[in-house]
């Protein structure tokens, strides 16, 4: 669906030439504080890292082939990368950008989860049809939770209990209890099966049917809150645009807003009343969006277009004009101040990174990365 190559943009070279030696941050930071993104390479077969206190490439890691998820531990200065040419899981020391240990999974492992405690991490095996559960202290393979063909996303709630996976070539998506590594309920009709966002009380997931036009929409088992639910339960499809690939929820929980690729809309969704509240054109092609700290801005990768967009929810529009960042933009973060939005351009090869001002945002410069950029994460901490 995304694998269109298109001619590089020659002129961002002149603007790195002229912006290159004006870009290290010297903001009083601790002397022992460390900031850095990593970057899956899937074509290069490596992480790269980029060091955001000095605004620069720090080094290039050497990892399985084909790397595609990136998760970081919340608990640990550690990030996990998933190999799904080699069927591993590298695990790469924060502290010294190294790697530590390589764990085996299964066949054609594509995204990892890590519990909210950085105990344990899930690995969807898409060539398994089968998820990888790590201890992650350990480094080791303690469980295997089935699930239906070709698993891409398998997303833990934040009560640590309840896995939800998103099978792709079946169409469905299981509910797995992730303490006895058991498969407790599943659901059909949901073509293509990609993205899976769960609210953050657990209560329920909305998946992204992308081989159609709809959300699927879960009422999770929990035991919890006001309204305990004794059963997982199908609650609703709801319409949105044209193979829906990505959902961005608030950090409010409140809203999310879908991708559609295929329609060049994103959709909003209330998620208490499961409700669509409208859908918007923001370019060619969005693949991914991000919603800013303080639930006011959405930020959206228009993989055709060579852009990011912004749209202020609020006010229900764009923020024009948008900043042009490369070829193929895609996975997007923010930094740990959540002033500089990070773009990786699967096309080009690059990271762009984003200056963010009030409702307004520049491109500051681009670092390079490896071939075909897939995925992008930050970790912050102090070294002890």
């Amino acid at each position: 669906m995304r694998q269109i190559w298109l001619r590089p943009w020659l002129p961002w070279l002149a603007l790195i030439a002229l912006g290159a030696a004006g870009c290290q941050r010297n903001v009083g930071y601790p002397a022992n504080y460390r900031e850095y993104a990593y970057v899956s390479n899937g074509g290069s077969n490596t992480v790269t890292v980029l060091d955001l206190v000095n605004m620069r490439q720090d080094r290039v890691i050497a990892v399985g082939a084909s790397p595609s998820g990136l998760a970081v531990n919340p608990r640990r200065n550690e990030i996990y990368a998933v190999n799904s040419g080699s069927g591993t899981v590298t695990v790469i020391n924060a502290e010294t950008n190294s790697v530590a240990a390589t764990i085996r999974v299964q066949l054609q492992p594509y995204f990892i989860d890590v519990d909210a405690q950085g105990e344990r991490a899930y690995v969807a095996n898409s060539g398994s049809n089968n998820v990888s559960v790590i201890d992650l202290a350990h480094r080791r393979v303690i469980g295997v939770i089935g699930a239906g063909e070709a698993p891409g996303i398998a997303r833990i709630a934040n009560n640590g209990t309840t896995l939800v996976i998103s099978n792709r070539a079946s169409g469905s998506v299981s509910i797995a209890d992730a303490r006895s590594f058991k498969v407790r309920s599943s659901f059909d009709h949901c073509p293509g099966a990609t993205d899976v966002m769960v609210l953050p009380d657990s209560s329920k997931a909305f998946i992204a049917c992308s081989g159609g036009h709809q959300i699927m929409v879960i009422g999770l088992a929990h035991a919890t809150g006001s309204s305990p639910a004794p059963a997982d339960v199908l609650l609703t499809f709801l319409d949105v645009g044209k193979t829906p690939i990505h959902m961005a929820l608030k950090p409010d929980g409140g809203e999310a807003f879908v991708s559609n690729y295929d329609s060049d809309t994103i959709s909003e969704l209330t998620t208490s009343s499961n409700e669509v509240g409208g859908a918007y054109l923001v370019g060619a092609h969005p693949v991914r969006g991000l919603v800013s700290a303080d639930n006011s801005l959405l930020y959206v990768s228009d993989f055709s277009a060579g852009r990011v967009v912004i749209y202020s929810i609020d006010d229900g529009k764009l923020v024009p004009p948008g900043v042009r960042v490369g070829e193929g933009p895609d996975a997007l973060a923010f930094s740990a101040s959540g002033r500089m939005l990070l773009v990786a351009n699967a096309q080009s090869g690059d990271i762009a990174a984003v200056r963010l001002d009030a409702n307004t945002a520049s491109l500051l410069t681009l670092f390079p990365a490896g071939r075909a950029p897939n995925d992008i994460v930050v970790k912050a901490f102090l070294v002890r």
